[in-house]
């Protein structure tokens, strides 16, 4: 093997890194103009939703992502301001502190899914048929698989 992609890989890896980024900013700029969100904190609204009682401790939600936990905590800070969170003592640990969804989060947070919903509907998933769709989510699942499909 040599240390250089071939044209395929370059071209298969290189566009990968291009769609991804490109459906990022997109994603971004719609939060932040419609939703005065970040992606990030829209991530951490979808990970309450998600959790049981919509609530989990902030060293997890940092764990969950590519924030440290001291990015996780400003970033929780900024949510806990607009209202979208509050955050609570961890009985178990008295230095750890659970994040809460509030009500307004989660309508905050389903207007935002919707709308991210709609996105990636237009701009990516669009533009293949139903059975690149299928093709493309066996290829995800082939990556994402604890074993080697060889």
């Amino acid at each position: 093997m040599t240390a250089k992609f071939t044209q395929i890989e370059g071209l298969a890896w290189g566009k990968l890194l291009s769609v991804h980024a490109a459906m990022l900013r997109r994603l971004e700029d719609m939060l932040q103009t419609e939703f005065h969100i970040s992606h990030g904190e829209f991530e951490v609204l979808l990970r309450l939703v998600w959790a049981a009682e919509h609530r989990m401790r902030i060293r997890d939600l940092a764990d969950a992502s590519v924030l440290t936990r001291s990015g996780m905590s400003r970033l929780v800070d900024r949510l806990e301001q607009a209202g979208l969170v509050r955050r609570e003592s961890a009985p178990e640990d008295a230095r750890g502190a659970y994040t809460i969804l509030t009500p307004k989060g989660q309508e905050h947070q389903t207007a935002a899914e919707a709308r991210n919903v709609e996105l990636v509907r237009e701009h990516f998933l669009s533009l293949y048929s139903e059975a690149e769709l299928e093709q493309m989510g066996v290829f995800w699942l082939r990556f994402l698989s604890p074993e080697p499909l060889h």
